[in-house]
């Protein structure tokens, strides 16, 4: 709430808090819904790429390690303007081609446009899993508008 109104820097010593409160050893679902935004949180384009990685690192940690997704505590919270599956497996593997759009825009901001396009193609593999419908559509608009902005940064035709 306190970065959708504007407050980042707040936003960001909250969410920081509570990192250091999960630690590198908690739930790794968990981990991976708070780096995704603590990355949002983040003034530099650098750092922003380092929290999208490490999301990405602790699902795909939870997707080894928990193939069957269920454990102890396990509740899920939902994501925002997803299709809010109740097992958290499910809301992560929905939650990839998310992933790697952030991290393909990160590599965009860095100028890493070869990185970024990696990422866009594993966010289109991704997001081709998914089944039909409006969360799906927006990840493919958003990855092909991406996938523009950097053709056109590279000076590629569309």
């Amino acid at each position: 709430m306190l970065h959708r109104a504007g407050d980042r820097e707040e936003a960001r010593n909250r969410l920081s808090e509570l990192w250091y409160e999960i630690g590198p050893q908690g739930d790794a679902f968990h981990r991976c819904a708070l780096a995704h935004y603590m990355a949002d949180t983040q003034d530099d384009p650098r750092d922003e790429l380092d929290w999208d990685l490490r999301a990405l690192e602790a699902a795909e940690h939870f997707v080894t390690e928990r193939p069957d997704g269920c454990g102890a505590g396990h509740r899920e919270p939902g994501i925002a303007g997803g299709p809010g599956p109740r097992h958290p497996l499910v809301a992560l593997r929905a939650f990839f081609p998310s992933l790697h759009l952030n991290i393909a825009a990160d590599y965009a901001a860095l100028d890493r446009p070869a990185d970024a396009r990696a990422q866009l193609r594993r966010a289109r593999a991704s997001a081709s899993a998914l089944a039909d419908g409006e969360y799906r559509q927006s990840l493919r608009d958003a990855i092909d508008q991406l996938q523009l902005r950097i053709d056109g940064a590279a000076g590629q035709p569309p």
